[in-house]
């Protein structure tokens, strides 16, 4: 008897500099999953692709794939609409394949309300706490490529998001990116063993 398993769609969230964007990067780049490619209204960053890092949207593109109920969840965030697309991610579940979605707690609420079956019975959700604020302050204006009241914002809205983490099932809290790794890959490895995500062949 030979058996065939569903795709897992983990789902992370964290705030900005906790470190989940990395996560989710080598988790593809070691080819343990996909990442979902969201749509943004953002412009590019440097060496940005559209279409692999994003599909970057006009304004009113993005509102008619709204109304055309295309996405899983969307969000502005930061000023910026991000959506999920719905049909990348279940294409991927349905071969089989795990899908990382790195999206804000706005997305991940409205993913948990999302009425697809193969949605509901793929998803894993999982929070990335930073350590502390000072440590999450450090990494934000480390960066060296924001200006001083983008790095404001963005840690107002970290401190706001951070409030959410009871709202999922696994939570993280962030050390080193090895360490970090090891546990995120560890969830995914989990998920993978459960006989309710074995399809008889």
């Amino acid at each position: 008897m030979s058996h065939k398993r569903s795709g897992i769609l983990l789902l992370v969230s964290g705030p900005s500099g906790s470190g989940k964007s990395t996560l989710c990067r080598r988790l593809t780049e070691e080819g343990e999953a996909v990442y979902s490619t969201s749509c943004t209204t953002r412009q590019p960053r440097e060496g940005e692709q559209d279409g692999v890092d994003y599909f970057f949207q006009t304004r009113e593109s993005f509102k008619k794939l709204v109304e055309e109920d295309k996405f899983i969840e969307y969000a502005e965030v930061h000023g910026n609409n991000y959506g999920t697309l719905i049909s990348e991610v279940v294409e991927h579940l349905e071969k089989g394949t795990d899908v990382v979605l790195d999206i804000d707690v706005q997305g991940a609420s409205l993913v948990r309300e999302c009425q697809s079956e193969i949605i509901q019975q793929a998803l894993v959700d999982v929070f990335v706490m930073p350590p502390s604020e000072e440590e999450l302050y450090k990494r934000l204006s480390g960066r060296g490529t924001d200006a001083q009241e983008i790095i404001d914002l963005r840690m107002k809205n970290s401190v706001e998001e951070m409030q959410y983490w009871n709202k999922y099932t696994s939570l993280i809290y962030s050390g080193t990116h090895e360490e970090d790794y090891a546990k995120f890959k560890s969830l995914l490895i989990a998920e993978r063993l459960k006989v309710s995500r074995l399809i008889q062949a």
